[in-house]
């Protein structure tokens, strides 16, 4: 059963070895994320599982110990899930990185923790029974759900204006805010894939996994620096 849930975004931007100068911008998200973690950790769970936007190779399940790397950002940095040192056959995806820098930021020793790389294009359909089948694997499970809102914001951002963004994200933000199953579920992933909102695939997981657990959500940060929506909230 699913006792708590972190949502947080996933930009490499969040390690600031990788943003180097601009790292402070990003200061309040950072803290953010790690409240987030923290609810996860008061949670007291059996199992965490970590949810992340992946491509083709690095989608599926990872193994705790396995490792992720910044070098494609142009930094020179592993990380590890969890604190096991087994060798695991795949990397993780930029997303499951993120995920990992941020709990190791926390020390995170409270259970043992999986990622689960999922495709941005699992349809709307299928996504709520992976999210059924996490929940049902332990008595408490926790999720640490990384995934970004969309690309789209301004005329600088990496998919450029489109003027139905701030009407998504702020959609997306108040589902999150108040565990809005139903709202969550309905996301349609055409106008989501438009927008280049990565992480609507792993909303809706989330949306199945939190099915009859009467969690109630907070959101603990929204903001848009580089015209993509970054969103954190805490289900407990």
């Amino acid at each position: 059963m699913l006792v708590a849930a972190a949502v947080c975004p996933c930009p490499p931007l969040l390690v600031p070895e990788v943003a180097a100068g601009a790292a402070p911008e990003l200061d309040a998200l950072r803290a953010a994320c790690l409240d987030a973690i923290g609810v996860l950790a008061a949670a007291r769970p059996d199992r965490l599982v970590v949810l992340g936007p992946a491509g083709e190779s690095c989608r599926g399940e990872h193994p705790q110990g396995a490792v992720g790397s910044f070098r494609g950002f142009g930094v020179d940095l592993e990380v590890r899930l969890g604190a096991a040192k087994t060798a695991a056959e795949r990397e993780l995806p930029p997303s499951l990185s993120v995920g990992a820098w941020l709990l190791s930021r926390t020390d995170w020793a409270d259970a043992p923790v999986e990622a689960l790389g999922v495709a941005e294009s699992l349809p709307r359909e299928r996504a709520p029974e992976t999210g059924r089948e996490i929940a049902a694997s332990a008595p408490r499970v926790a999720l640490l759900v990384m995934g970004d809102g969309s690309a789209c914001r301004t005329v600088k951002a990496p998919g450029y204006f489109d003027e139905r963004a701030e009407a998504f994200d702020a959609a997306v933000a108040h589902a999150l805010g108040t565990a809005d199953l139903a709202a969550l579920a309905a996301l349609d992933e055409e106008p989501a894939a438009a927008l280049q909102a990565s992480g609507r695939a792993c909303w809706q997981v989330l949306a199945g996994a939190a099915e009859g657990a009467g969690l109630s959500g907070r959101l603990l940060r929204e903001e848009a620096p580089y015209g993509v929506g970054y969103f954190v909230a805490a289900w407990s």
